[in-house]
């Protein structure tokens, strides 16, 4: 395994994080011991999950992958073995404190106290905002318009404010935000520059062969402030490892059961550039999944690719991937496809 530093932090990560948001929806308990035993073996000491998980998010659902997470813990007596990342939900779901916004002090403190006890441990090692309160881009959006109208939102000296006493409470040694914009994470940043407030050290955004957008703004702040990109969805719902090619829709895959709720991943642009990356995989005897993976792990801005599997099998190539290095010529050949098709799945 590879180790990048998370942040300006003194925490080694492992460049592959295990995801788990599949965990009480696709896939067992037991399932999801196995992958967590079978990634530390692996010397993956980095896992991400949310108290919105499983997904696709469902009042019956929500809770349980850290519930699973924590009777791991409880288990095994090896959570010091572990860089454990949650994340509370932003506004959006009635049934999640009965909505509304969620970073305010008394809903972010519950979100907080609920998830501790639900994984069974004592401390967060680094806790993010799941999503942005305020009227902005994410989730796929893009060409900003500004609603005039919006909501009232948490303001981010609040919120910075309410972490500095989760960290002086010792709940949580770490802030990061997720679906984040450069707006966003440069707001942060300016805040605990100018009023001693904990410093944002990571963000968690998409980030893929077929969606490059981190690269446009955020890419920058990362590597001159320090604040590292946990890329998710690296193989794009699955779109990536190839298996829809042609029209492939496999039985139990997550596009043919949940297609309807996700739609960003499969557009014809999409569907296209799939098809020249497979070329190109093809053409140097790789396979697909470990080739997009191996991009997103060689990004400097990249602290940790997040991956996630539903099996065994798609769990060991995934963290196989850490081996296969990428030269000038497969690099040269996937930027003419993007420049061609640029982030078709944003």
């Amino acid at each position: 395994m590879k180790f990048k530093t998370l942040g300006n932090t003194d925490l080694k990560v492992s460049l592959i994080c295990l995801g788990t948001m599949t965990w009480g929806e696709q896939n067992t308990q037991k399932e999801a011991f196995e992958q967590m035993d079978y990634s530390l073996d692996k010397d993956i000491n980095f896992f991400d999950t949310a108290e919105l998980y499983a997904v696709p998010p469902k009042e019956n659902t929500y809770t349980t992958t850290e519930t699973m997470i924590g009777n791991w813990f409880e288990k095994r007596r090896n959570r010091a073995k572990v860089i454990l990342a949650t994340k509370v939900a932003g506004p959006g779901f009635s049934w999640i404190r009965e909505g509304g916004n969620q970073f305010n002090t008394k809903n972010i403190t519950k979100a907080l106290d609920d998830s501790l006890k639900r994984l069974k441990t004592d401390y967060i090692d680094l806790y993010q905002l799941h999503w942005p309160e305020r009227s902005t881009n994410f989730f796929s959006k893009l060409g900003y318009k500004h609603n005039k109208n919006e909501g009232s939102w948490t303001a981010f000296e609040d919120i910075l404010a309410t972490a500095q006493k989760f960290v002086d409470q010792g709940k949580i040694r770490y802030l990061g935000l997720s679906n984040e914009t450069p707006y966003g994470l440069s707001k942060y940043l300016h805040l605990s520059s100018t009023n001693k407030f904990p410093r944002v050290v990571s963000v968690q955004n998409p980030y893929s062969l077929i969606n490059r957008t981190y690269e446009v703004g955020l890419a920058e702040i990362s590597i001159r402030e320090k604040v590292g990109l946990l890329a998710y969805s690296p193989l794009a719902f699955g779109m990536l490892s190839g298996k829809y090619l042609n029209g492939q829709m496999p039985e139990g895959s997550r596009l043919k059961l949940y297609g309807k709720n996700f739609p960003r991943y499969q557009g014809t642009r999409s569907q296209l550039a799939v098809e020249e990356y497979y070329k190109i995989a093809k053409k140097y005897e790789m396979s697909l999944t470990q080739m997009s993976l191996a991009f997103v792990n060689m990004q400097p801005f990249v602290n940790s690719n997040i991956i996630g599997a539903t099996n065994m099998q798609q769990l060991e190539e995934n963290i196989n991937s850490i081996n296969l290095n990428l030269s000038e010529e497969v690099i040269s050949d996937i930027n003419a496809v993007h420049e061609s098709n640029p982030s078709p799945a944003p």
